[in-house]
């Protein structure tokens, strides 16, 4: 698929999908008037529940690009939805909202969108390809998140890697560098291989074919059962550049912190380079990305300058801490554990908060015992304030990182947004 040429108008829909899209758009806006939220949930599961179809019949005669794996989702797909814009209007769930209601609620705002970016929770990707045939699947990474919910990641490797090798006529764009995503890509029609250098090994010590220790040497896995890293088509090299093995270069330059946003860059321009932008344009559209739902924003509290991220999981908390390197600046740290967060808070032992000793910490939200407890061991110095803005407002004026998991953190962008 190539150019502009693929995109095509699209179809009147069904009398009854129709007609579900009309209601479903009344119960958002009624949601977001009552002061209830964006309305995209209600909206979308109104839509679900007149039409069970509707996913399939919104999707139908666009080109759908489905984006999932544990971290990097949203960014990701707001990026990605950027630079297929170049070709054609998009329809897109770029806050966030990655199950079936939320997807439909996004493909029936951009009715006339001959193109979709659909961000998709990995538990339903399964469930979205039965019902949907994308054009490409971009598969980012694979970790331990919310095992209460979840289960093992294993278990989620086993589960997509049978859904993707359904996919007959579906280009899957997968991190080569991460064991279980080549696993679970690995037997895919038309895999797209891509290195992003990806530096989160933690939940890719063993083969998930035979359960063998894997190998590593300087950029290349394998295991003595013969699964081996494959060569990839697309690589991020050392300098930053993304190249492809056609001769293709393209400078990677993004407006966000981190080497894992040049990752998700990558993934980005690859996938719509794939699909028929030209890899420059696509790569400037993408990078141009400065904030994406709330997550890297500057707010102004008070005397203080707060740069919000977020950080759900290990491997997400890891390339956070990365982010934060030696900067002096205070860090309030808050965690929840509601049902969007997962009740399982056992992930924090794996996380290397060590790299914050020296720093001046501040320990938040609902479950702040339990990150004290696990900092304590760390022999990181800290204090406790239950309310995340109450502590930036006891640091001295400056900039202070807040980060926070995702009902933490969706609490308090909120009230930053208001001011309170």
């Amino acid at each position: 698929m190539t150019g502009s040429s693929a995109l095509r108008a699209r179809p009147t829909l069904p009398v009854r999908t129709a007609l579900a899209v009309r209601l479903g758009g009344l119960a958002a806006r009624g949601s977001r008037a009552a002061g209830l939220g964006r309305g995209a949930i209600i909206g979308g599961r109104v839509i679900l529940a007149l039409q069970p179809t509707a996913l399939a019949d919104l999707c139908r005669d666009r080109v759908v690009v489905l984006v999932t794996g544990t971290n990097g989702k949203t960014t990701t797909t707001c990026m990605l939805a950027r630079a297929m814009n170049v070709l054609a209007a998009v329809a897109c769930n770029d806050s966030g909202a990655n199950m079936p209601d939320g997807l439909v609620a996004a493909l029936a705002a951009a009715p006339d969108a001959p193109c979709a970016v659909l961000e998709v929770d990995e538990g339903h990707l399964p469930a979205v390809l039965a019902e949907v045939t994308p054009a490409m699947v971009v598969l980012l990474n694979l970790s331990r998140d919310q095992l209460d919910r979840t289960g093992e990641v294993r278990r989620s490797e086993s589960v997509l890697r049978a859904a993707l090798a359904r996919c007959s006529s579906t280009v899957v764009l997968a991190n080569c560098d991460d064991v279980l995503v080549t696993s679970a890509a690995w037997g895919a029609a038309m895999p797209v291989w891509i290195s992003p250098g990806t530096t989160w090994r933690g939940d890719g010590a063993t083969c998930p074919r035979c359960g063998s220790a894997i190998r590593e040497t300087v950029g290349r896995w394998s295991c003595f059962c013969g699964f081996a890293r494959p060569e990839p088509r697309w690589t991020v090299e050392r300098g930053g550049d993304l190249t492809h093995t056609g001769g293709l270069r393209v400078p990677l330059a993004t407006s966000l912190p981190g080497e894992v946003n040049r990752g998700n860059l990558a993934f980005a321009t690859a996938a719509a380079a794939s699909l028929g932008v030209p890899a420059a344009a696509a790569a400037a559209a993408a990078g141009a990305v400065s904030e994406v739902d709330g997550r890297y924003r500057l707010a102004t509290y008070g005397e203080h300058t707060v740069r919000v991220l977020l950080a759900k999981n290990p491997a997400g908390w890891a390339e956070t801490l990365r982010i934060l390197g030696s900067d002096a600046a205070p860090a309030v740290l808050a965690v929840n554990a509601r049902e969007a967060d997962g009740a399982d808070l056992s992930w924090l032992w794996d996380v290397t908060f060590e790299g914050l000793r020296g720093r001046r910490v501040v320990v938040s939200g609902e479950r702040l015992m339990d990150l004290s407890v696990r900092l304590s061991y760390g022999e990181v110095a800290h204090w406790i304030e239950p309310d995340p803005l109450e502590a930036i407002t006891r640091l001295p004026p400056g900039p202070v990182d807040l980060v926070a998991n995702y009902t933490a953190f969706r609490d308090v962008t909120a009230r930053l947004s208001h001011g309170r």
